[in-house]
């Protein structure tokens, strides 16, 4: 459960926004869109691979 601390006086549309960011966080909303369709699981090694890849020359690229 979320709960949102509003200061004495705080606008509606901060603590909205607070929520908000709160609930992106808790990444309900990707995890549903993930299994909403089935990916293979050589896909998804696949795909951390080439994140890996692609993390690891950007470290190199700052350097």
């Amino acid at each position: 459960m979320i709960i949102v601390q509003l200061k004495e006086g705080e606008n509606i549309e901060r603590a909205l926004k607070k929520f908000k960011r709160k609930y992106e966080k808790t990444g309900v909303v990707k995890e549903l869109r993930s299994r909403q369709a089935f990916t293979k699981p050589s896909i998804d090694k696949r795909k951390k691979k080439q994140h890996a890849i692609y993390v690891q020359q950007m470290q190199q690229n700052e350097d």
